[in-house]
């Protein structure tokens, strides 16, 4: 469904990606773990282009580009059919929930108003803000912002879901409602791959587990297998410290 290998980014002097490979399969949640300033999050970026990578290569269905070259009109090929769910929920402030979810259905997919509102209020069903629809994000809590950011993005009906981080702004206390929904989608289905620090979700919805450090993936596989037999002695040192939070024991 989706491959991309080689995926090399650099700022300036610093290489934040050193050649990163991965292939989603339709129905995969991808999770990806690593230290801050391992590169997961750049390495998202890159999937939609709001990152331009230095080198690499993507085959999704029908495209294959190159990701330092890809055109303008290849690089709305994959727009659309990707949606990024950002961490710090990048909602309009002078638009209620509803009017936010309509804005990338109306303005870059060209969908008729009155459809987008039928399309929109869907999705934010979906995501539990049936009676939010006209809340503007300033009388919204942390968690129900994302929650329209989620719901933003299911309403394109993408492919395949970005998630960066997506509970990392919440008090923790939001947190789980926010994790609750990205549960049932991918119960539902959803091709997900999900840059995060919750443990729990990992480990119980992820079908592979991605373990980068220092801009290269240091290790991959089940989520059973990193979480309960790592290969990697990098990998193993990171789960012991972060799970030690989570009161796991591996």
């Amino acid at each position: 469904m989706l491959e991309v290998k080689n995926v090399q980014k650099s700022f300036g002097a610093n290489q934040v990606l050193k050649g990163v490979d991965l292939k989603v399969e339709k129905g995969d949640i991808i999770v990806i773990l690593g230290p801050s300033g391992s590169g997961k999050t750049t390495f998202l970026r890159c999937l939609n282009f709001l990152e331009r990578a230095d080198q690499g290569s993507m085959d999704f269905e029908d495209i294959h580009t190159e990701l330092k070259s890809a055109s303008k009109a290849t690089v709305n090929k994959v727009r659309k059919k990707t949606a990024f769910v950002f961490q710090n929920y990048n909602l309009f402030q002078n638009k209620t929930a509803l009017e936010n979810v309509m804005e990338g259905l109306v303005i870059a997919r060209k969908v008729p108003k009155k459809e987008a509102e039928e399309i929109a209020k869907k999705a934010l069903d979906k995501v539990g803000l049936s009676d939010r629809y006209d809340y503007y994000p300033s009388q919204l809590s942390g968690g129900q912002q994302q929650r329209v950011g989620i719901a933003r993005a299911i309403a394109v009906n993408p492919e395949v879901l970005l998630f960066d981080e997506p509970t990392s702004a919440l008090d923790p206390e939001l947190i789980g409602e926010v994790l609750a929904v990205m549960k049932k989608l991918a119960e539902e289905g959803a091709t997900m791959i999900v840059v995060t620090h919750e443990m729990s979700f990992a480990q119980e919805v992820a079908t592979k587990v991605i373990f980068m450090d220092g801009g290269v993936v240091v290790e991959e596989g089940s989520a059973e297998d990193i979480f309960t037999h790592p290969k990697e002695e990098r990998t193993s040192q990171f789960l012991h410290r972060v799970l030690r939070d989570y009161d796991y024991v591996i």
